[in-house]
């Protein structure tokens, strides 16, 4: 039995074998889109508040 996962951008079925080279997207738009959101900084991990603090002053400041 193959297992179905849902899109993490549009919602859609997705078969997770290895023959689906886009899993987990159902397409390469879908892929694209989703690298598109974390270059445009809208996805993001959660980190350590403090690390964070700690390394903040290494680097350069951006123009927001």
């Amino acid at each position: 039995m193959t297992t179905t996962v849902q899109c993490p951008t549009c919602g859609a079925p997705v078969e997770w074998k290895t023959e689906n080279t886009y899993r987990p997207f159902c397409s390469e738009r879908c892929k694209l889109i989703d690298l598109g959101a974390w270059a445009a900084e809208e996805h993001a991990i959660p980190g350590n508040d403090l690390e964070d603090e700690m390394f903040s002053g290494d680097l350069p400041t951006r123009p927001h």
